[in-house]
């Protein structure tokens, strides 16, 4: 008969077996998924398929949540889609051009008030124009015609071609200066931050629009009275707006690397000797990019209304081309156009209202969903 015999383990030698068995769960529970950290402090997780998410995953994630949110992404994704893509098939279906004149003639009633002894009453007087103007929505024209017999379908297109580029450069062109001059600010101080913050507080105590009516005057004037030509006046719009605009980001990322330079990860980037550059714009820069792109989604809103303002007022785009406040513009010129023909204002003053609800909801959306404090 063999005799089973009972051998005492050493204190030394349990902690050795436990360590053993603990590495050899440890490898069964990686094969299943299971984090190590898990297992190591002797956790039981609820799931084991549940995967950890990148923070990217739960932005998206909590940005798709929101029903806002998809709604401002859908606007944007059909503004742009309509402006960009349907020019392209109007070109190719042979529709009307952006600066095609309809020809075919129309008939043009006007209405004269008479006073006579007996009373007053309406002469109408009949004319006919080889211009097909205010022409009402039909199948030739979806939209009708303006005052000068173009179509308002093709020109909303290309209108918001032009009021979305301005705008979406324009912002792009301010966050650049923003960050250069903000960033240098916040980083070196002193002198240097003197310089720039003075240059923010001049240009937001300058009187934007007024100057800018000035500004335009000049243009009108140019050119030996001829004024500058109209193709070109949309840069030379995108170049003002983004002079008076990058003060407010300066201030922001001043403000951010203030913050975050004196941060552990900063210290130890000085210690290693990064040169200036590196820890300004790999270190410094992308810990504030959440925060730029919220604030750059809220300002193309703002910058769509400043662009219609401008055009509006005369400072944008002229004819023959279109933008969106350009062809709003024509109220101011003849009261008739508003009072009876809504076909010719009331298409681009909806797609500003609608591009600017869109890139507000968007940047809601982006803030709620980038802020760290949200769980859900």
């Amino acid at each position: 008969m063999e005799k089973t015999v009972k051998k005492q383990l050493s204190p030394e030698e349990k902690a050795i077996l436990k360590a053993d068995e603990l590495e050899a769960k440890i490898a069964a529970e990686a094969e299943r998924g299971v984090s190590e950290m898990d297992v190591a402090d002797g956790e039981t997780p609820l799931d084991k398929n549940v995967r950890l998410m990148s923070p990217a995953r739960m932005v998206l994630r909590r940005f798709f949540r929101s029903k806002l949110s998809i709604t401002g992404l859908v606007i944007i994704i059909a503004l742009f889609l309509f402006s960009w893509l349907g020019p392209v098939i109007c070109n190719w279906s042979g529709y009307w051009g952006e600066i095609e004149t309809d020809r075919t003639g129309s008939y043009i009633y006007e209405y004269q008030e008479i006073e006579t002894e007996d009373g007053s009453f309406y002469q109408i007087i009949e004319s006919y124009d080889e211009v097909n103007a205010l022409a009402r929505p039909s199948g030739s024209h979806l939209l009708g015609t303006d005052k000068t017999g173009k179509d308002i379908f093709v020109r909303l297109m290309y209108g918001g071609r032009i009021s979305l580029s301005i705008s979406i450069i324009a912002v792009f062109l301010v966050t650049i200066i923003g960050i250069v001059l903000g960033g240098l600010a916040g980083y070196f101080g002193g002198w240097v931050d003197n310089v720039v913050m003075r240059l923010c507080d001049i240009l937001m105590c300058v009187p934007t629009m007024p100057l800018l009516l000035i500004i335009g005057t000049i243009l009108d004037g140019a050119n030996n009275g001829q004024g500058v030509d109209a193709q070109y006046r949309i840069y030379l719009l995108m170049t003002f707006i983004t002079i008076f605009s990058w003060g407010g980001t300066a201030r922001l990322v001043r403000g951010q690397i203030l913050f975050l330079r004196e941060q552990e990860y900063m210290v130890a980037a000085e210690a290693m000797g990064y040169s200036t550059a590196r820890k300004l714009f790999k270190h410094l820069v992308p810990n504030i990019l959440p925060q730029l792109i919220v604030s750059m989604t809220l300002s193309l809103g703002s910058m769509i209304l400043y662009e219609a303002s401008l055009s509006y007022l005369g400072m944008g785009v002229r004819a023959p081309y279109a933008a969106w406040g350009t062809m709003i513009n024509i109220v101011s010129e003849d009261v008739n156009i508003l009072k009876n023909y809504f076909n010719v204002w009331g298409p681009p003053g909806i797609c500003i209202i609608l591009a600017v609800l869109g890139f507000n909801f968007l940047g809601d959306g982006l803030r709620d969903a980038l802020d760290p404090k949200m769980r859900r």
